[in-house]
């Protein structure tokens, strides 16, 4: 590599990695920790490339993009930021950022898309820098998440937000696929047009797709769960993107799994799958990104209590239960869960009896239960008996609980004892370390029936 990059950050150690990193390339450097030295730098005509942070002592650098780009049209800049959220990735696309990185970055990843900047330096962008997004608030955004695999998404959306391209979003049920479809419209440049979101029944008659294009307006068409759609549907969404007339609407479609198997199966047509495979989103599961559990709470946390004014926060414990769990709902399925223990805690921490309680029934559930390494029979009777006290809410059970207990234990352990020895109550009362009278008259007791055959042990 060849040139000069003028590097902005108020991390010493990024500062000297980076420096050490580009000088090694073969790049002379210029590094600081603010921001009116590095526009004093672009002012008197140094550097080749720029590498800044967004949030910096004395200002943000995503603000100066835009004096730069005047300044020094053609002049690279790639923004880095610990402010990993979609909001930035897209500013960073609108203010005509060269490249966008989350911190932390990949030092050899950066370093090719340095390469790339310096080998680009004479070409200056050709696409004006976007106006801004006003007044979205960050907390507004329907999608939330600082992992790596989120961040690629936030990445594709900014390159593709003001493209023509139609858009294939593809994830399983509740990741968020039509929030996306929404993102992509609100952010881009036709935000000021109508978002159409069409279903099977606007595809039923002959002249529903014209209708729908007429209400779009040249904005956007959201086609929900395409492989849902008929194969007579499919033919009439073909003729509608073949035949559309100025202005020109932007069309995407989303489905609950890969595009080509459904192609492979020909449950998608090929015909619409060409047309409408310009761009493909994959959205992650939850499971595939459970670090951004913690931000997601965080998030409906708020949006509860804004909208109930109830605000509720979470013992550790219940984090690590969540964690633990697959989430086959993903993000819908948390809140859905998220909304319903802070509106009926008792208390203001939600504690992990009540979280176990409200998860009880969920799908995959039992695998979370049965999976907790190092449970001893006590903590499950805890769990159990703390359930009964609070199914009475604020009134005691009722009298009798030291037997109604005893009761429940002891008829799975001898009906299980009862099959390990096949039935032989003389070897089943020596299992248990008990007078064979005393069995003989629990089994009698508690109505257990014994069945003999082949022994489990």
């Amino acid at each position: 590599m060849d040139g000069t990059v003028l590097v902005a950050d108020d991390d010493r150690t990024i500062r000297t990695v980076l420096t050490q990193a580009l000088t090694r390339a073969g790049v002379r450097v210029h590094a600081t920790s603010s921001l009116t030295t590095l526009m004093r730098w672009v002012a008197e005509g140094k550097g080749d490339a720029i590498i800044t942070d967004v949030m910096m002592p004395d200002g943000n650098g995503l603000e100066m993009l835009p004096k730069i780009h005047h300044d020094r049209p053609g002049l690279p800049v790639i923004v880095i930021s610990a402010q990993n959220n979609i909001m930035t990735a897209i500013q960073a696309n609108e203010a005509n950022a060269f490249d966008y990185l989350p911190k932390p970055f990949d030092l050899p990843d950066l370093m090719k898309r340095v390469r790339t900047a310096l080998e680009s330096r004479r070409q200056a962008r050709k696409t004006p820098a976007q106006v801004g997004t006003g007044d979205v608030k960050e907390n507004s955004l329907p999608l939330i998440g600082s992992s790596q695999v989120m961040q690629k998404l936030y990445q594709s959306v900014a390159q593709i937000m003001n493209s023509d391209l139609p858009i294939l979003i593809s994830g399983e049920s509740g990741v968020g696929k039509s929030l996306l479809a929404r993102v992509l419209h609100d952010y881009s440049d036709r935000r000021n047009l109508p978002f159409v979101t069409m279903t099977q029944l606007d595809f039923e008659t002959v002249d529903g797709p014209a209708k729908a294009i007429a209400r779009a307006k040249g904005g956007s068409i959201l086609i929900e769960e395409i492989s849902d759609l008929s194969k007579e549907a499919q033919g009439r969404f073909v003729r509608m993107i073949d035949t559309f007339t100025e202005p020109t609407p932007r069309f995407i479609g989303t489905l609950q799994a890969d595009a080509a198997g459904f192609v492979e199966n020909e449950t998608i047509r090929k015909d619409l799958y060409y047309r409408l495979g310009g761009v493909t989103l994959d959205v992650p599961t939850l499971r595939d990104r459970i670090e951004d559990l913690p931000e997601l709470i965080e998030h409906f946390q708020a949006q509860i209590t804004k909208k109930n004014a109830v605000s509720k926060d979470f013992v550790e414990d219940v984090i690590h239960l969540f964690r633990r769990y697959s989430w086959p709902g993903n993000v819908r399925q948390l809140q859905n869960v998220i909304t319903r223990l802070i509106l009926t805690a008792r208390k203001d921490i939600v504690s992990l009896d009540e979280a176990e309680y409200a998860l009880r029934d969920q799908p995959e559930m039992s695998q979370v239960f049965m999976s907790q390494k190092g449970d001893k029979l006590g903590q499950d009777v805890d769990r159990h008996v703390r359930r009964y006290f609070r199914m009475h809410g604020d009134s005691l059970p009722p009298s009798g609980l030291y037997d109604r207990i005893l009761r429940e234990i002891e008829i799975p352990l001898i009906e299980i004892s009862l099959e390990a020895t096949g039935g032989n109550q003389a070897k089943c009362a020596d299992l248990l370390g008990i007078n064979r009278n005393t069995l003989r008259k629990k089994i009698n007791e508690l109505d257990i029936k014994v069945t003999r055959g082949r022994k489990l042990m």
